[in-house]
């Protein structure tokens, strides 16, 4: 459960400057629009900023915001007039207005936790990096490794094993693997997941190649080493 911040130089409660947030299951904070906030910013995921009303002061505070760095995504409150207002000087990562419905406001929320967490993924490498077990997979350099071997892998074979690497243990349908690695505006049958998957397997050599599992009459999935023995080399199609 997110939580929230709200900066508001209004008496009242979040339910006075954005009534759906007040509807919402999230822990809901409100401190005074005012500099002295950023002298303990409290650890939250998102923060709220009113500016309704007062849009200079709500600038002032965003751009200071954004000069000491704070550690979440930053989201102006405002209303229909106040939007001409909003540019990139705000530093600011969304706007929403004050009218906003609670599934809108859910969903601004989801999306401005994702895409912080996408950008520190990228700036920081080692989030980058899946290990599991003896296979290392690099995403900045597109390359896999076993035991320190790196593997002759293509493109699509490097994809799939990210992705089923990324989720060890759940089992994806042909169709599922064929929509995420090619995409939906790709024509082939899931035999090309079979084909795919053979290679892939080979390059893995005899050692490795029971991590990638498969589950009869349902799909494949990807085995943590020392699971269990039910993807026995006998499965490997």
């Amino acid at each position: 459960m997110p939580r929230i911040l709200l900066l508001t130089s209004s008496q009242g409660a979040s339910a006075e400057v954005l009534p759906s947030l007040a509807l919402l299951q999230h822990q809901v904070r409100v401190l005074p629009l005012e500099a002295s906030i950023l002298v303990d910013v409290p650890e939250v995921d998102v923060l709220f900023i009113d500016a309704r009303k007062d849009l200079p002061a709500a600038k002032s505070l965003t751009r200071l915001l954004q000069t000491t760095g704070v550690d979440c995504p930053i989201i102006s409150i405002t209303t229909e007039g106040g939007l001409s207002a909003m540019n990139a000087d705000w530093g600011i990562h969304d706007v929403i207005l004050d009218t906003a419905g609670p599934a809108e406001v859910e969903a601004r929320i989801r999306l401005a936790v994702g895409r912080m967490e996408l950008d520190r993924a990228l700036m920081d490498p080692s989030l980058r990096e899946i290990r599991t077990g003896d296979i290392v997979i690099d995403e900045n350099s597109y390359t896999a490794k076993v035991r320190g071997r790196t593997l002759d892998l293509t493109f699509k074979e490097f994809e799939l094993l990210k992705f089923l690497a990324q989720h060890p243990g759940r089992v994806f349908t042909r169709a599922q693997l064929l929509q995420e690695i090619w995409g939906y505006d790709y024509f082939g049958g899931t035999r090309t997941v079979d084909v795919h998957i053979r290679r892939l397997r080979s390059k893995l050599g005899p050692e490795f190649e029971a991590l990638i599992g498969t589950v009869r009459n349902v799909g494949y999935r990807f085995t943590l080493p020392n699971s269990g023995k039910e993807n026995s080399l006998s499965e490997l199609v």
